[in-house]
């Protein structure tokens, strides 16, 4: 299956282009943070240099989540779009999983993103290749993630909660994974769909992201209402 895939979750995004014997093509989003005016052209930049038509293409993998409440909207838009306007399957994929999938780990992995106000989103691995779920993603504050995982020198971390929080890992004796590898890649999310065909969403319509935390927007509002 010739699919493409995209991860909006985290300031650096990614898109790439795969089928069942790999990568065709992948790139990393020139913009940090604005992935609504980066994204689109870098879709079609990618088609380019893959010499893919989009009418070739027979599915769209993204990263559900948990990550920027803005830069998943502006992930699920585009991937459901697409499969609207081409009658294509979505298949959709944590993208803390997209951090570690297919990556070779000693141990068990930890895919962490910072959630601000000291806490990240964070979930585990028991291994990567091929990946087989721990615990699904949460929001820990550090220390009791580290608390949770003890002894840390079984563990590997990637994501960049792990990375905003590299003295306090490495301390307690857990391992980061390199820094080039530390962020959800849309590559990843081929391997997934290759993997994990059950991935796929039943309801393009109505499946949204798996936020974990509600907008700024929302949480704005709530305080106003409880004054």
């Amino acid at each position: 299956m010739l699919m493409l895939a995209l991860d909006t979750s985290t300031d650096i995004g990614s898109v790439a282009i795969g089928d069942r014997e790999g990568i065709i093509a992948a790139s990393t989003l020139p913009a940090q943070g604005a992935h609504s005016e980066a994204m689109l052209p870098a879709i079609r930049d990618l088609l380019t240099r893959a010499d893919v038509a989009i009418g070739h293409l027979e599915g769209v993998a993204v990263g559900s989540g948990p990550g920027s409440f803005t830069g998943l909207r502006v992930g699920a838009a585009l991937a459901k779009g697409l499969c609207f306007a081409r009658g294509l399957p979505l298949y959709a994929y944590s993208s803390l999983s997209a951090v570690v999938a297919g990556v070779s780990v000693e141990g068990s992995a930890c895919a962490m993103f910072d959630a601000r106000g000291g806490r990240v989103f964070a979930a585990t691995y028991q291994s990567t290749i091929p990946l087989v779920d721990l615990a699904g993603p949460q929001i820990w504050t550090v220390p009791e993630l580290i608390a949770e995982l003890q002894p840390l020198d079984a563990w590997t971390f990637g994501g960049d909660g792990a990375r905003r929080h590299e003295d306090l890992i490495v301390a307690a004796g857990g391992r980061l994974l390199p820094e080039d590898h530390s962020r959800p890649r849309a590559e990843a999310l081929l391997h997934l769909a290759r993997e994990r065909p059950e991935g796929q969403v039943g309801d393009v319509r109505s499946w949204q992201p798996e936020y974990l935390l509600p907008s700024a927007a929302e949480r704005l509002s709530d305080r106003r209402v409880l004054r």
